[in-house]
């Protein structure tokens, strides 16, 4: 459901963790990704380079085209002019090629981050979405992988040039009057000055405005992904101003950032180019003195403005960079992330033919986002190859927590959980998941056709197959009547179909699975009277041979289990089949009473 409280006033993910963003250190993390394309980086380099190297030919071509100006032989300065047009097509073909590069360069870069980013999120356990919202996650995979690619695609290379322009325009500068170039080193610190002392404070904003970004899209997914129920209870106030709130933030965030760069460019640029002035000043009085020529004078003011520019250029790709770091950082913080959950280095294998034996050997488990509830507590459990066991009891007795430690979605805080007899722990989890089929109580539809929502856990399924598996369930009827069938299109999270055919298709995609073990989590509490019959009469012929756990509040799905298993609180109550368990009493007895009237009707 959407939130309901409005945001926090300090930005998400607070101050220790964009303290790391002292530098652009965090800048190392990208090389990894970038090893792979060498030949490109070398041959961007080079381009890079040759343009740098031009450039800095120019000058030396205008101070010969001015200082023979007057010359009688006109032949020279033709041949001056043309000299100087090879040079700015040769400058032409290096710029437009170094971008060429470049650009290819930090889009396969970025690509390739963003693919690492999502496997690694996609394998990370629920336990992890506890702690981070999914809006934040895709911000980082979308919004900071593009400042990474301004950063590769662009700003890295034209900050390279740069520093290439500053070092060899100096150098050049100080061959061409050394006088003059020891003048404008004495503007250096006056410019490095505000560049460091603002860059420190435009670097904590920058983390910070990205932080705000992340936190207003994860607000969005989660009222957008919730939008029926918003509606629903008239929420599209309190949401639209949740997320205002949030957006706002942001935008002062971005203010902030916004007029502290503007400020950082303006003082740079005013000092480099005033001293500038003040330099020609002295320039021209030289050349009065006839202390150096006018192409001289020319030649080191183009140096200078070279030079300038450059330093210019540089201040306004240092925030660029410091918001590229402190978006790597935040990318790195994903690729790092450690799960409670993971595989082992050295996994076990499962028996060739898995049988189905289940056993929960004395299993304690606490979720992480509620540490002081248990939701398991000492279960000890052995289910047989072939059996249908059923889970009932009140809502919250932990239910459907086996079912999630079966997938091994959390590991118990105590205790094992053995499939034919090996830990799951032991094993990486692809190995055993692939031998379960799972119906969730809420029904997953993706925005795909209704064929490749069936077929989801068996991509390689035929079409017969297909049709097959949706007529088990009861859902080949409907499926047939869309517009373009078994190929029609769903919509988001199945927004053209209902609660029911959700279910069907979800029951569909598990009987296709055909795994030895099957899991139905109110598998059919979303059906009508009429489709859960013929699907109980398709869960029936399922089961057969098969292992089965089926998690129910509605008795009625559960009475012909060969063993009915009540949880209360985290605990096994009772075990044993209907009639059993309503002759004995207790918690069991008086949920049938409750559904059926009274016990001897249970019966």
């Amino acid at each position: 459901m959407a939130r309901q409280s409005t945001p926090p006033p300090a930005a998400p993910n607070a101050t220790e963790e964009r303290e790391k963003s002292k530098d652009f250190g965090a800048l190392k993390a990208l090389w990894p990704f970038m090893l792979p394309y060498r030949g490109l980086i070398a041959a961007a380099i080079a381009a890079l380079v040759l343009t740098a190297m031009v450039s800095l030919t120019l000058p030396l071509a205008v101070r010969r085209v001015v200082d023979n100006f007057e010359i009688e032989d006109g032949s020279i300065l033709d041949w001056y002019f043309m000299a100087a047009l090879g040079i700015a097509g040769l400058l032409a073909l290096g710029t437009g090629l170094r971008y060429a590069l470049v650009t290819r360069l930090g889009e396969r870069v970025v690509a390739d981050i963003r693919m690492a980013v999502f496997d690694r999120v996609i394998g990370m356990s629920p336990a992890f979405y506890e702690r981070i919202m999914t809006g934040e996650v895709l911000s980082r995979i979308t919004t900071d992988t593009t400042l990474i690619l301004s950063v590769l695609g662009s700003s890295a290379s034209i900050a390279l040039r740069n520093i290439l322009i500053f070092v060899g325009g100096l150098a050049l500068m100080l061959i061409t009057s050394p006088k003059l170039t020891g003048l404008v080193l004495l503007l250096v610190p006056a410019v490095v000055v505000p560049i460091l002392t603002l860059g420190r404070r435009l670097r904590r904003i920058s983390r910070e405005n990205q932080d705000w970004i992340a936190a207003s899209s994860g607000n969005a997914s989660e009222a957008l992904s919730s939008v029926q129920t918003v509606q629903a209870f008239t929420h599209e106030a309190p949401s639209s101003a949740a997320f205002a709130d949030v957006t706002e933030q942001s935008f002062t965030s971005a203010r902030l950032r916004i007029w502290t760069r503007a400020l950082m460019t303006v003082i740079v640029i005013f000092l480099v180019f005033a001293g500038i002035v003040g330099v020609l000043w002295i320039g021209a009085r030289d050349v009065r003195a006839e202390l150096m020529t006018t192409g001289t004078l020319i030649q080191f003011v183009i140096y200078s403005v070279m030079v300038a520019g450059g330093v210019a250029a540089l201040s306004e790709i240092w925030g660029e960079l410091q918001r590229a770091a402190g978006a790597t950082e935040r990318l790195v913080e994903l690729l790092n992330s450690t799960d409670s959950v993971s595989d082992p280095v050295n996994p076990a294998a499962l028996p060739a033919r898995v049988t189905g034996q289940i056993t929960f050997d004395n299993v304690s488990f606490h979720y992480p986002s509620r540490p002081e509830t248990p939701a398991l507590q000492e279960v000890s459990l052995k289910i047989a190859p072939g059996e249908t066991v059923a889970f009932v009891g009140p809502s919250g007795a932990g239910k459907t927590t086996i079912i999630q430690m079966l997938l091994r979605f959390y590991d118990p805080d105590q205790g094992r959980i053995l499939l034919d007899g090996v830990d799951l722990a032991a094993m990486e989890r692809a190995t055993f998941r692939k031998e379960l089929a799972l119906v969730p109580q809420d029904p997953v539809i993706f925005a795909a056709s209704a064929r490749d929502n069936i077929r989801f856990g068996r991509p390689d399924a035929t079409a017969a197959e297909v049709e097959a598996a949706a007529r088990a369930a009861a859902a080949h009827d409907f499926i047939a009547a869309l517009p373009d069938g078994y190929d029609s299109y769903v919509g988001e999270r199945g927004v053209m179909l209902s609660g029911g055919q959700k279910q069907r298709i979800a029951i569909a995609r598990a009987i296709l699975r055909d795994a030895p073990v099957l899991l139905l989590d109110e598998a059919t509490s979303a059906l009508d009277a009429e489709s859960e019959r013929a699907v109980q009469q398709a869960v029936d012929e399922l089961s057969a041979g098969r292992t089965t756990l089926i998690v129910a509040h509605r008795l009625a799905t559960v009475k012909k289990a060969d063993r009915i298993v009540v949880l209360d609180q985290g605990r096994i109550v009772a075990t044993g089949p209907h009639d059993q368990l309503v002759a004995e009493g207790g918690l069991y007895a008086r949920l049938a009473r409750l559904q059926f009237t009274d016990g001897s009707a249970a019966a």
